[in-house]
């Protein structure tokens, strides 16, 4: 356990930039996911002047190592060393909308000074994967893993509401999905909104060890239908929209 900061004190962690805005005419408030210290608000001092030595290294999505100084109010930006390079995920569109979609996610479901290295950790896991291959699922696997985590994993093998098994005929198969239920229902209890088979098939990869299969799938309607469905459970566990929902709402 990290011993206590006071004001004035040094102290250094690795983090993920989740947002920055202005502050006077040179200063920039960046606020970070941190892997030991939780969410930080920090000021970072004279980073939109050209001649700024770190300010590069400050833009969302970045995965720096900071050395902070704790303030009264805000810490300070001491120094800010690169961990991954930015460059890839801002080559395309894709790489570049889907790395905004979880910093934005992750920004509203961490607390200040509250530790959280698990979802530092897949943070910084969905980040390199998207450098690698902007895959369609790539944020809904993201979305549905932090609510599994959370312990909010939906039921997609049985009727959420009367605990029938999916069976092979008509009577028995899951049609719908219920954000308050917490998953999927048969066709006697549905309500929600209708879900296929297949989008069920692709969530029970997402979340039962077949990640890497789910991600090798190609845009289309089933991985649409779940992106959607991603994020409006996170929504739901959030209680507020996603400002960078659109994108994953086109087909």
């Amino acid at each position: 356990m990290n011993a206590k900061v006071g004001p004035g004190d040094l102290y250094r962690d690795r983090g993920v930039v989740l947002r920055t805005y202005k502050l006077r005419e040179s200063d920039r408030i960046v606020v970070f996911m941190t892997e030991e210290h939780g969410k930080v608000r920090a000021v970072a001092k004279g980073v939109r002047r050209t001649t700024s030595k770190f300010g590069s290294r400050l833009e969302p999505m970045s995965h720096v190592e900071v050395l902070f100084r704790r303030g009264r109010e805000l810490d300070i930006v001491s120094q800010a060393e690169s961990v991954d390079p930015l460059t890839p995920l801002l080559s395309g569109l894709d790489r570049a909308s889907q790395g905004i979609a979880v910093v934005e996610a992750v920004d509203q479901l961490s607390m200040e000074h509250e530790p959280d290295p698990g979802l530092y950790r897949m943070l910084v896991g969905v980040l390199r994967t998207i450098a690698r291959d902007p895959s369609p699922l790539n944020v809904a696997a993201f979305f549905w893993k932090v609510l599994a985590a959370a312990g909010l994993a939906p039921v997609l093998d049985d009727c959420v509401r009367c605990g029938e098994a999916e069976g092979g005929d008509t009577a028995t198969q899951l049609v719908a999905f219920d954000l308050d239920e917490g998953g999927a229902l048969c066709r006697a209890c549905r309500s929600g909104v209708p879900v296929s088979a297949e989008a069920l098939v692709v969530m029970r990869d997402i979340l039962g060890g077949r990640l890497r299969q789910a991600l090798e799938l190609d845009s289309s309607p089933v991985t649409h239908e779940v992106s959607v469905l991603a994020t409006r459970a996170m929504e739901h566990h959030l209680e507020r929209r996603l400002r960078a929902v659109s994108v994953f709402e086109r087909h």
